[in-house]
């Protein structure tokens, strides 16, 4: 018999060590090395059998591999096709991940619901019970005059946690698409850690990847979330997995966001707004108007952004709100974007605007739960806080885009024909960009486009004057 051997493994980051330490040297985090055993390749149960994608390659010529281009399967839920690049390609993996109680499991029950329509489907959970995920799937597919729809007969549900019979269990079903929930609760009964740890969660992925590719069948993989906000062993899972979303918002919020952060068949960083209803996930198909939709017309503090998500521009109110403080250090409390940019923007403020921020408490919100981190909202940001500052309300039908600099200059950013005919699109008159170095670039009609050098003449041209 091989002698067994342990070794101390970080939950977060998976660094190993050959003792026990009480903070990572990786990633610094305390308490996070467990101990785990290190199997042996002989009790590991695959010597000699030919599992997956082992045994079983062979060198061809790239000009005899046939290339064409294989057919997605088509979703209902066009947010959610959008986000996957058209459809779910067979034999990719996917890794869904998001805070807890965001809805990821609704989100997920709710495509197999679907899919199981026309295509067989296995919905694996090891969190719920079966009487639990029965009465999720009569709650999606109520309608809104409470009368129950019809289950489908190709969707089959088993509540297990062992990976071995999990595959059993695909191999009697024949499923075309395996939903796993979640992840952390899957373990195999050859790796004597606990489920949830690094190695489990790095061999049940490795297995369920050379599943879909070997048989042709689309996984989705359902992974917990830390409390730093990332996937529970990211460089475990992320690199094993084809394609990796988020799905994100405020759980006090109605609207969540399903980002995508990888791809290897579509576009990154695109995105999909749903709404969460008592019925389940409802598309939001314009979602800049319902993020505009209590928006208060004329408010001092309030201004229109146009960000990109992924390819498509959305529409966001952002509002700025300064008070006089009594601390020494004035808080800046930002909502939605980044701290470090709020600081930079109001220092720009106070530097090259002559505005009196010192002694004013800053707070910056993103309306509806989002979150922006590209720079093209600066001149929003900029605008609200000086809006708020002065009180002066910000005219109704315009919208900011552009990068403020430290020179308090504008500066270009990319997609601006996107953005502009998405704020024609919704009613906005004019709006408000850096002045082009090249004018030959021409930009949509329908729409009065504004150009500004710095950021004291978008002021100008932003802010609603006193009437005398």
């Amino acid at each position: 018999m091989p002698k067994t051997l342990t070794q101390y493994v970080c939950q977060n980051c998976g660094k190993t060590s050959p003792r026990q330490l009480g903070r990572c040297p990786a990633c610094g985090s305390w308490g996070s090395m467990v101990e785990e055993f290190i199997t042996p390749p002989a009790a590991s149960g695959r010597k000699g059998e030919p599992h997956g994608l082992a045994g079983q390659s062979q060198p061809r010529r790239l000009q005899e591999i046939e290339g064409d281009v294989e057919e997605r399967l088509p979703i209902r839920m066009q947010e959610f096709a959008r986000v996957l690049g058209g459809g779910v390609v067979p034999g990719s993996i996917v890794l869904v991940g998001g805070d807890p109680g965001i809805g990821k499991s609704t989100l997920m029950l709710q495509m197999a619901v679907e899919m199981a329509a026309e295509r067989k489907v296995l919905y694996v959970s090891g969190e719920e019970s079966e009487r639990q995920i029965k009465m999720r799937a009569l709650r999606l597919l109520r309608d809104e005059d409470g009368r129950d729809g019809q289950m489908p007969d190709n969707l089959y549900l088993v509540t297990e946690t062992n990976l071995e019979t999990i595959l059993e269990h695909t191999r009697t079903v024949d499923p075309t698409l395996l939903v796993v929930d979640s992840i952390q609760t899957v373990y195999l009964p050859a790796i004597e850690s606990s489920a949830g740890s690094v190695s489990q969660v790095r061999e049940s992925a490795s297995r369920l990847r050379e599943l879909a590719k070997t048989s042709g069948m689309a996984v989705f993989v359902i992974g917990h979330v830390t409390k730093e906000g990332i996937i529970a062993g990211p460089r475990v899972l992320e690199h094993i997995v084809d394609t990796v979303l988020y799905l994100e918002g405020d759980r006090y919020q109605t609207f969540r966001l399903l980002r995508s952060v990888k791809n290897r068949f579509g576009a990154t960083s695109e995105v999909g707004v749903f709404e969460m209803r008592e019925h389940g996930m409802i598309e939001v198909p314009n979602p800049s108007e319902a993020f505009l939709a209590e928006r208060m017309v004329n408010a001092p503090g309030s201004s229109i952004a146009v960000t990109m998500e992924g390819t498509r521009p959305l529409l966001v109110e952002l509002q700025g709100l300064t008070s006089p403080s009594s601390m020494a250090n004035p808080r800046r409390t930002p909502n939605g974007i980044d701290i470090n940019r709020l600081l930079m923007l109001t220092a720009v403020l106070s530097r090259r605007m002559g505005l009196h921020l010192g002694e004013q408490d800053v707070f910056v919100n993103v309306v509806g739960g989002l979150r922006i981190t590209e720079p093209a909202a600066d001149l929003a940001v900029a605008v609200a806080v000086a809006s708020s500052l002065r009180d002066l309300p910000v005219r109704a039908d315009l919208a900011l885009i552009g990068e403020v600099g430290l020179s308090g200059e504008l500066r270009w950013v990319g997609q601006m024909d996107a953005r502009l005919r998405e704020a024609a699109k919704l009613g906005f008159k004019s709006a408000v960009i850096p002045r082009r170095l090249r004018k030959s670039e021409p930009l949509p009609e329908g729409i009065q486009v504004l150009e500004a050098r710095s950021l004291r003449e978008a002021l100008t041209l932003a802010l609603v004057k006193e009437e005398k």
